[in-house]
């Protein structure tokens, strides 16, 4: 394997990439791209194998999805006979959020060309996925468990799929796919390009990489124990029966000081994902839960109505959330901290994402000390403990924590508080202004056609 490190082009038009594809980009107002956009994007233009490992929100779904459609753009036809639109390029995610994720990224993309793009995943009626891959598809977006399925009934065909996109392969592994995995790659032709994604690069992925790879580009732009600059990390030592009004208490707090009340709200339990959200809910705060026992369709309309903005929290367990790609999510409370220290890692990756400022707010009783400590030694760093804010007492009774996104921050000295931390958190960071360009690409809205499994012609 090789490594190769990459300055960052000034912008997107750099690449090489065709007028219909940078239109779409530009249009979304991006300009920058982000590292691992900037590092991998030549490669896979050129044709080469690559195994990425990049932290949740650093925009790799970008990194490969426009790559891809810039190489099977010159076979795109707009002929509307199915033949002439076959599958030749497949992304393996292992969950329905993520897939529709990834979705979200080629239906905006692809806009302005004529490739059909489609996603197929679990828990929806099969009907709608079989007319659109009898129409014809391009770009598939799938789950190995459904994809399957369609083979099974001789609706998706890889005969003459060209590139191979492994999206979260560690995910995958860990949830028992592999031999699923083994079985779709037996379908497709030796002679491809491979693109492989992972949190880390483990030895489970990197024999992975090694039995169907070519001489991959290694790319890694973050470590796992890493968290981004721009999320600012809190710790509320609470009881263990206090912490459902912890959370009311938060988030009315983030209220007065004019923040955005929206959040993530993580359970490790089904049953404390479910309580939380009712308790939530008659505290006044619009909540939703999304966790294994909800079916698809419910998942997917509880998501919906919260990046419309009609929901103000998800409440929802790891396994529920895994692969949710949520633009500008400004804030993450753990209600529990995770038992496995780089799980916390992956919550907190869902905020402060492309330069913009985000809370990380963790909810910690006494039996949990050591899971904090286990954190604390993973991300090499002290985590501040704050007292939990008190909204009774008006904006003043909270001076410090969600101070430095007030417009006068930057004149307010922030007052010592007794037993703080030493942190390498800056509480004084900026105010939340935003750039008038966006410097990454994420995900925006979604189509509606992608929560059924959609496509764009």
């Amino acid at each position: 394997m090789s490594t190769e490190q990459t300055n960052t082009p000034p912008s997107f038009t750099d690449f090489g990439f065709s007028e219909p594809i940078l239109r779409a980009v530009l249009e979304q107002g991006y300009t920058t791209p982000t590292p691992i956009q900037a590092q991998a994007m030549p490669h896979v233009l050129k044709g080469q194998d690559v195994m990425g490992a990049a932290q949740t929100g650093t925009g790799k779904t970008a990194a490969f999805v426009l790559p891809i459609l810039q190489n099977i753009l010159p076979l795109a036809s707009s002929s509307a006979s199915p033949a002439r639109h076959p599958i030749r390029a497949l992304v393996l995610t292992p969950t329905r959020e993520l897939a529709d994720q990834v979705a979200d990224n080629a239906f905006k993309y692809a806009k302005y060309t004529d490739i059909r793009t489609a996603v197929v995943f679990g828990g929806v009626d099969m009907s709608a996925q079989t007319s659109l891959l009898r129409s014809g598809v391009e770009l598939l977006i799938a789950t190995p468990g459904r994809l399957l399925d369609h083979i099974g009934q001789k609706t998706a065909n890889l005969s003459q799929v060209q590139i191979l996109i492994l999206d979260e392969a560690d995910r995958m592994l860990d949830m028992g796919f592999l031999p699923d995995l083994q079985r779709i790659i037996g379908l497709i032709p030796a002679k491809r390009q491979t693109l492989l994604f992972s949190a880390t690069f483990s030895p489970e992925i990197k024999k992975l990489a090694q039995s169907y790879l070519r001489d991959p580009v290694t790319i890694e732009v973050a470590r796992q124990n890493a968290a981004a600059d721009t999320v600012r990390q809190v710790i509320h030592m609470v009881p263990s029966e206090q912490k459902k009004d912890a959370v009311i208490k938060v988030l009315k707090a983030r209220i007065q000081q004019g923040l955005t009340r929206q959040a993530i709200v993580f359970t490790n339990s089904r049953i404390g994902c479910g309580k939380l959200a009712s308790a939530l809910e008659r505290s006044g705060i619009k909540a939703g839960a999304i966790h294994g026992d909800k079916s698809q369709i419910e998942r997917m309309q509880i998501l919906e109505s919260f990046k419309k903005g009609t929901m103000d929290v998800l409440v929802a367990t790891d396994v529920a959330a895994r692969g949710l790609d949520i633009a500008d999510m400004p804030c993450v409370i753990n209600h529990e901290l995770p038992f496995n220290a780089e799980d916390y890692v992956h919550r907190i990756g869902r905020t402060g994402r492309a330069g913009a400022q985000g809370d990380a707010i963790a909810l910690v009783d006494a039996s949990e000390e050591r899971l904090l400590a286990d954190i604390e030694k993973l991300m090499n760093r002290k985590l501040l403990r704050l007292p939990v804010p008190d909204p009774a007492n008006g904006p003043a009774g909270d001076p410090f924590f969600y101070m430095p996104y007030r417009a006068s921050a930057a004149k307010e000295e922030k007052p010592s508080v007794a037993g703080q931390a030493e942190t390498t958190d800056q509480a004084g960071a900026q105010a939340s202004s935003q750039a008038t360009s966006k410097p990454s690409i994420q995900p925006g809205a979604k189509p509606r056609a992608a929560l059924l499994g959609g496509f764009k012609k």
